[in-house]
């Protein structure tokens, strides 16, 4: 039977214009850009959503209906991005999920990139109508997700919660993404091999989907995060945005 995980969250269009500059502007001090290649995909929670796809599960979303549009300006040879520009983040509206079927779904995964769709209470609310819920949140973590079963955050949200999380309360279920350290996980260090990085855009958003996968399959958190870890490896050796697949692990 298939299992059906449902992505609720922030969502944008993550585009890379990739070029070159070979001089400076001759009426400014700004390197002159070339563009030579363009490439567009769905990020934030859009892309949770595809990371759940490529590993093999079926995935419904829940974003704003207007996408906010993040165009990075990159050197196509060393990555180096010059500028990213971002559009419509200020037009993203507050959610109604008072209609979902959280029964219908194996987990539910919230992308909450703090942009305005989801407030404690949507995210509270979420989590007391399913018990299966993984947070990734860039708010202050609080009282609204401590039925959550997993939170996932990283070292610099960590301590930015640090006088909460401290008090052991979430100990049980609050994993912290390390960087090149791997994650934290109930007091144990989940470390990760050594890798040439190209890009770390959207690897966050592949720990929590391969995360959730491995977990919806077989019920192993321990398990769940040695293959997010890897996961999340893979990816960042890649330019841009890109998704996981079965096949690349």
């Amino acid at each position: 039977m298939t299992k059906r995980i449902l992505v609720i969250g922030d969502a944008c269009i993550d585009e890379f214009i990739y070029g070159k500059c070979t001089r400076l502007a001759p009426d400014a001090p700004v390197p002159v850009f070339i563009p030579t290649e363009k490439i567009q995909n769905g990020g934030m929670a859009k892309n949770v959503q595809a990371n759940v796809e490529s590993l093999g599960f079926f995935c419904d979303i829940y974003c704003q209906p207007k996408l906010v549009h993040k165009t990075r300006y990159c050197d196509e040879k060393t990555n180096h991005t010059f500028i990213r520009v971002d559009t419509n983040e200020d037009e993203i509206e507050s959610g109604d999920f008072s209609d979902i079927e959280f029964d219908f779904y194996d987990a539910i995964i919230i992308s909450d990139y703090n942009k305005g769709f989801l407030s404690r209470d949507d995210i509270q609310y979420i989590c007391e109508n399913h018990p299966m819920v993984f947070i990734d949140t860039k708010k202050h973590i609080g009282e609204y997700c401590k039925k959550a079963a997993f939170i996932k955050i990283n070292e610099v949200e960590y301590n930015n919660s640090k006088n909460i999380l401290d008090t052991g309360d979430y100990d049980d279920n609050l994993i912290v993404t390390l960087s090149d350290r791997g994650c934290r996980f109930r007091g144990r260090i989940f470390p990760v091999n050594k890798v040439d990085v190209k890009d770390m855009s959207g690897a966050g958003d592949t720990f929590m989907a391969s995360l959730v996968c491995k977990y919806v399959r077989t019920g192993d958190i321990y398990e769940s995060i040695s293959f997010a870890n890897i996961c999340a490896s893979k990816v960042v050796q890649k330019k841009g945005v890109v998704t996981v697949e079965d096949s690349m692990v």
